[in-house]
């Protein structure tokens, strides 16, 4: 082989190596978005047996938005950018909210909230034992979501309940802190964990922002739409933007983000759970639990 035709081939295997490290570039990225995506999306509905009862497994999914329950259609103006803005779109005309009794799945039932929101609401404040985090409300986008919490939280019905569920990006490909579940023991054992709920639902609205660092948003059970519950999550990274929209927003995180960072930095923080019954992960929680002691609105 002359010197000219061994160039050559050293070109050409040089090319065919550079292509299928592209190749390779890609197929990891495909890969990580489709894990990214099945953490909220998972399997459609989970409905699970336990103890003869029957009842839908509560995880995160990706939806297109319904219908809001209120009579109002008020649209979503803010922005959800890597530090989002709380921007409330104006009122339409009088809010009335509906909810409906939901006895399906455990629950921890204290009535049923009114039907007329208070829309002064500008703040909630959620007191736990790793600090204070202060969310400033899109009440006038969200008035029965906000209306919800505003009564559980008024009924205790938060107080002193362990967040189910943390998540880190190496684990499932997004960054959020899960709460709400009543019955949730937090202890990566409890197979039910992140099905509890208030007995009742509620409609959507709000949903047309994308979940970047610091948005607060309302949690559903599988695949459902107008079916939100008395459990909530946190954004930690903007890497959740991918997800896009179609949960309830209630707010945004003005104080106490770096606290919620710092929960957990990577899967060593966290507590698997091999014996949650929808597979998938729904309920890894904290190491060192998070405790919610009170939540107040004003």
């Amino acid at each position: 082989m002359s010197g000219d035709d061994r160039q050559n081939e050293e070109d050409r295997q040089s090319e065919l190596a550079r292509e299928h490290k592209e190749r390779q570039a890609k197929r990891a990225a495909a890969q990580t978005a489709k894990s990214r995506r099945n953490t909220f999306i998972g399997a459609g509905v989970a409905v699970v047996v336990v103890a003869g009862g029957i009842f839908a497994a509560t995880t995160l999914v990706n939806r297109e938005p319904s219908k809001v329950s209120a009579e109002s259609t008020p649209s979503a103006s803010a922005s959800a950018s890597t530090a989002p803005s709380v921007t409330p779109s104006a009122k339409t005309g009088p809010v009335t909210c509906t909810y409906k009794r939901e006895t399906g799945v455990p629950n921890k039932f204290v009535g049923l909230p009114g039907k007329k929101p208070n829309m002064k609401l500008k703040k909630m404040t959620i007191v736990t034992n790793r600090g204070t985090v202060v969310i400033d409300l899109m009440t006038d986008a969200a008035p029965c979501s906000v209306n919800s919490l505003s009564f559980l939280a008024k009924k205790k019905f938060y107080n002193n309940m362990k967040c189910h569920r943390l998540v880190t990006p190496d684990v499932s490909g997004v960054h959020l802190l899960q709460c709400g579940d009543p019955l949730a023991k937090a202890d990566g054992k409890n197979p039910t964990d992140g099905q509890g709920t208030a007995g009742y639902v509620f409609g959507d609205e709000n949903t047309d922002i994308s979940l970047s660092k610091g948005v607060v948003f309302m949690t559903q059970a599988g695949d459902a739409m107008g079916q939100n519950n008395s459990q909530f999550a946190i954004s930690l990274s903007d890497e959740n933007n991918q997800i896009g929209s179609g949960y309830n927003v209630v707010g945004v995180v003005s104080e106490g983000m770096d606290m919620l960072e710092g929960l957990a930095t990577s899967g060593k923080d966290l507590l698997l759970n091999d014996a949650d019954i929808t597979g998938d992960g729904g309920t890894t929680a904290p190491k060192n639990p998070v405790i919610i002691k009170t939540i107040t609105f004003k």
